[in-house]
This record gives C-alpha cells, sequence and structure tokens, in this order.
C-alpha cells in the first residue's frame, strides 16, 4: 500500500486541491477509466516543485493528465498520484518576433484561436487535435502534414525531483509521436512556439477547412482517443484495418469506427478490457493477412 500522508501534508501546506479516488472516465476523451488514488490539482510552478519532490520522497508513481485525448485508463484506475495543471499553467502569453508561449496545461484549441486572432500562421494543423500543449509536445502531435516539431523551438521542464531545465532544438529528439520527454519522468511546463506573420481571416479559413475535413472523415462526435496505432512504414493503418474486413467490428462497448478504421470508439459503457481485445484482435487480424504489425499509438496506463 502506498503511504500518501507526507503527500497529502505537503499539498494542504503548498495550497493544492486534493481528491481522493476520483474517476478518471470523464477526464479522458475515451470515458474510459477507474479512479485514481489521489488526483492533485496545482496552480503554479512552486505547488509542482514541493510536491513532486513529496511524491519522490514518498515513492509515489505519477502522471500528469492533460486533457487525455491520447490515453486508456484500466478499469482498476490508477494507484498512484495524477497531477492536473490548472492556474498558470494554462497561461498563453505573446513574446517578441512572432513567438507564443504556452502554458502546459493550456487546450491545443486555445492556444491555436490565440495564434490565429493575432495573426500568427504554423498551428492551423492544430486546430481540433483534443489535447493539451504538454501533451502535444510530448507525442508530437500532428495532422495535415504538420507536426509540433515544426513550430516549437524550446520546452521548460521539470525533472523527476522538482528542478528546473529546458531543451530546444535537437535535444528536443523529436520523432513520430515521440520526444525526449516519452519515459524521461521529466514534467513539461511551457512550451514556446515560433510563428510566422499571417493574416487572420486566412489562418481562420484554413482551420475551418481543416476542421471540416476532420469531422468528415473521423468519428469526431463518439468517445475515442484519436487515432488508435501508429502509422506502419508504407501503410496506412485504417486502410488495413479496413481491408482486413474490420471495419464496424465491435467487442463490448468498443467498436472499430464505420467512418475511420484507424479509430476504436465508445459506444457506450466500453470498458478499458474491450478497448484492449479490440486491439489484439485488429493486431491479429492485420498480421495474419498482411504481415503488417501494428502498434499502439494509444498509452495504456492503470492497474492492470
Amino acid at each position: 500500500m502506498l503511504d500518501y500522508r507526507g503527500a497529502d501534508q505537503a499539498a494542504r501546506e503548498l495550497g493544492c486541491r486534493i481528491q481522493e479516488g476520483e474517476p478518471l472516465a470523464p477526464r479522458t476523451t475515451f470515458r474510459i477509466g477507474g479512479p485514481a488514488d489521489r488526483l492533485y490539482t496545482l496552480e503554479n510552478l512552486g505547488q509542482l516543485k514541493g510536491l513532486l519532490q513529496a511524491l519522490e520522497q514518498g515513492n509515489i508513481p505519477r502522471m500528469v493528465l492533460g486533457k487525455g485525448s491520447n490515453l486508456l485508463v484500466s478499469d482498476k484506475g490508477y494507484r498512484g498520484a495524477v497531477l492536473a495543471l490548472a492556474g498558470e499553467f494554462q497561461k498563453v502569453e505573446l513574446l517578441p518576433g512572432g513567438r507564443v508561449l504556452a502554458g502546459a496545461g493550456a487546450p491545443l484549441a486555445s492556444v491555436c484561436a490565440f495564434a490565429r486572432d493575432r495573426g500568427l500562421s504554423g498551428l492551423e494543423f492544430a486546430w481540433g487535435i483534443p489535447g493539451s500543449i504538454g501533451g502535444a509536445a510530448y507525442m508530437d502531435a500532428g495532422a495535415y502534414g504538420g507536426e509540433m516539431k515544426d513550430v516549437v523551438v524550446k520546452v521548460r521542464h521539470l525533472t523527476s525531483d522538482g528542478r528546473e531545465g529546458e531543451a530546444q532544438g535537437e535535444d528536443l529528439a523529436f520523432g513520430y509521436r515521440k520526444s525526449r520527454y516519452v519515459g524521461s519522468g521529466e514534467i513539461i511546463t511551457q512550451v514556446e512556439f515560433q510563428l510566422e506573420p499571417g493574416e487572420p481571416a486566412a489562418i481562420a479559413g484554413k482551420m475551418e477547412e481543416l476542421m471540416g475535413r476532420r469531422k468528415d472523415k473521423q468519428p469526431y462526435d463518439m468517445p475515442s482517443a484519436g487515432s488508435v496505432f501508429k502509422r506502419p512504414e508504407g501503410h496506412f493503418a485504417g486502410t488495413l484495418i479496413e481491408q482486413a474486413g474490420l471495419k464496424g467490428r465491435s467487442v463490448g462497448g468498443a467498436q472499430v469506427s464505420p467512418k475511420h478504421a484507424g479509430f476504436i470508439v465508445n459506444t457506450g459503457g466500453a470498458t478499458c478490457q474491450d478497448v484492449l481485445d479490440l486491439i489484439a484482435l485488429i493486431q491479429k487480424t492485420v498480421q495474419e493477412k498482411f504481415g503488417v504489425a501494428l502498434e499502439p499509438e494509444v498509452r495504456v496506463t492503470g492497474e492492470v
């Protein structure tokens, strides 16, 4: 059993909000997941530093939860501390030279709108991606020919024991759906973007065009975690899944979207196990039919 007394005491002294046994399903776009032992809401860097030190001392696992858009949480929940970044972590500000600085907890949509309204181009591709800035940088989120690595110039972070640091250029180690932060234990706190001047109307037009394409082709109106699998070299996962005859296939409440086979949707009451079983069925079928190994893009976390 994990001992939260030290972490709870630190959180109270720091003025953090503490929630015990908080269900995670409402906090993920899949609408799946059991309770977290603790959910701590952090408003500023000082609170995050202090709590990280307490969690480290107590040897308590922790996870930062943004918009929960690329996450599948176990039905049993998460044995550890979930950190929600609010307050200062959701601030967005304009810097000189077409740069924008955004807190890791800021919704991607709000940063895209902030840039559009100030005539700054470069983030149009991200309009409609339902994630946070921290999560987008963590996974090098991308769509329609654009990726975070094209516009991110600097990332500030805290180490697992609460020390400040930053990375830029090659040190960010951006790659397809990955960055230096995947598995590093470092927590992204701010992301700095380099954008280019543009006409707000033209930027808005591009954003709406891409949103229209997204809604037309993707199950935008149903709970999901976005694309389930990474793009296999030389193929498209959705095409392989459809050609394998799996479009519309269900396991429990989880279904391969009839609209786009690259998505698994929660048709109502889907469990984590339903999704995992459907993923396994897809992988097995595609491997047998085409000899292609599909690698999940969705992060699975929590008590198995």
